[in-house]
């Protein structure tokens, strides 16, 4: 599987931004997805999972209620809707793969694109 994330920015606090994760391969829908991000000077961090079905998400204490994970397998994307942005959300964002069906736990994933980077203003 290969992923191409696209959609950061810059914005300011309170506003919002949606991420895009496009995967190759016939085999999308089966696969676990989910977000990480990395701060600077910061451990990456996982973000969000879904799994194979759009009801099955999880997410990192720091975004509930802010960020939402979706997936659109027809189009073999997976998206990050992130709202009410802060400051201590500016990181590299990547999102990943897995074959496991744990879409709630951040363990696992093995396939991974390029980060898009998002940074937002105070």
């Amino acid at each position: 599987v290969q992923l191409q994330a696209s959609g950061g920015g810059l914005v300011q606090a309170g506003g919002s931004l949606r991420l895009s994760c496009a995967a190759s391969g016939r085999t999308f829908s089966s696969y676990t997805m989910g977000w990480f991000r990395r701060a600077p000077g910061k451990e990456r961090e996982f973000v969000a999972g879904i799994g194979w079905t759009a009801g099955l998400t999880y997410y990192a204490d720091s975004v509930k209620g802010r960020f939402t994970i979706s997936r659109d397998n027809a189009k073999n994307t997976v998206y990050l809707q992130m709202n009410s942005l802060k400051p201590e959300d500016t990181a590299v964002y990547y999102c990943a793969a897995k074959s496991s069906t744990y879409y709630y736990t951040p363990a696992g994933y093995t396939y991974w694109g390029p980060g898009t980077q998002v940074t937002v203003s105070s």
